[in-house]
């Protein structure tokens, strides 16, 4: 624990270093939690309808014009997840997984080369 505390404390030193390693250190803390009563792992019609991109929903927001559910969902680029986009996606819009936070890491980091046998590419569920 020593190690790893001298560790952190060698790159806070470090700008730009500093910068990246917290950032990604806090992104990784709030993936562990799961919002409650939503999927984690989702896809999103992004860049275009006909497409998905692999997400992380972070949270959930409530649309004050209409109360619709609104999604925060991060979609990591390839193959540096640290690197991506934040997304507002209304929830009814977000395709549910059965992926792992893990599995759907994996198939980020590798480009797609390492996934899931299978995926629910349709339809939102309740769209």
């Amino acid at each position: 624990r020593r190690i790893l505390d001298a560790f952190e404390a060698f790159v806070q030193r470090i700008p730009l270093v500093a910068a990246i390693y917290g950032g990604t250190k806090r992104f990784l803390s709030v993936v562990k939690e799961r919002p409650s009563g939503v999927q984690r792992v989702v896809l999103i019609p992004f860049p275009s309808s006909e497409m998905r991109a692999v997400g992380f929903v972070t949270r959930l927001l409530d649309d004050e014009s209409s109360g619709r559910k609104i999604a925060a969902v991060y979609v990591p680029t390839s193959p540096n997840p640290t690197s991506g986009y934040i997304e507002l996606v209304p929830l009814d819009l977000c395709t549910p997984t059965d992926w792992s936070v893990d599995e759907a890491m994996s198939f980020v980091i590798t480009g797609g080369a390492n996934a899931p046998g299978g995926v629910r590419f349709g339809a939102p569920v309740g769209a």
